[in-house]
């Protein structure tokens, strides 16, 4: 169940919606407008085993997954 951003065009109220499915109905919770935009926002990763290893040499340093 995905979590959106939303900014109502109305009163610029900017809040999160909990999303099932299907996108319509969404409303603002400040002014009940249904006149909303979603915004884009950032990606949650997360690394399986044991991360990411830097390793840094004398000129620069690198990243791997390991």
């Amino acid at each position: 169940m995905p979590m959106f951003k939303y900014v109502c065009t109305d009163c610029q109220h900017k809040f999160e919606e909990l999303v099932f499915g299907e996108e319509s109905g969404v409303s603002c919770p400040n002014c009940q407008s249904e006149r909303v935009q979603k915004q884009l926002s950032k990606v949650a990763t997360s690394v399986s085993g044991s991360g990411l290893d830097t390793t840094c040499g004398q000129s620069s340093c690198s990243g791997r997954f390991t």
